[in-house]
């Protein structure tokens, strides 16, 4: 059957970007065995990156959600000024590891917002 012109081809768990979101969470917490932390960047780097990995399930399961794509966008912000804000700059590892994440996490959440209002509208479409 052949798609109209009005359908979006976005299926649930196939977009890259949500993908990336998952595994930038993942990575921030595995990061804390490897990287010498303090309380607070352990737990900015736990919490927020549990975060960023349920947004990104959220964004893979429901593809039209624009809210989950600037879900990453603010976890993606919150993570580069978590060094500063929670006083843990002069941790390096952990500093960079959370500025690197954070900014990825704002790539991959833009990335993701052309589909996602796509698939919103499609979705929104055949409501009607």
């Amino acid at each position: 059957m052949a798609r109209g012109s009005g359908e979006s081809s976005v299926r649930p768990w196939t977009r890259w970007q949500d993908w990336g979101a998952v595994v930038l969470g993942v990575y921030l917490i595995l990061a804390t065995l490897w990287t010498t932390t303090g309380p607070a960047a352990l737990t900015a780097m736990i919490v927020l990156g549990a975060l960023l990995g349920i947004s990104g399930v959220w964004s893979l399961a429901i593809p039209g959600s624009i809210t989950s794509e600037y879900a990453h966008v603010v976890l993606g912000i919150l993570l580069v000024v978590s060094p500063w804000v929670l006083g843990y700059t002069a941790s390096v590892g952990a500093a960079w590891t959370t500025w690197v994440v954070g900014v990825l996490a704002v790539v991959v959440g833009i990335a993701a917002l052309p589909e996602a209002s796509s698939a919103h509208r499609s979705g929104m479409a055949r409501q009607h």
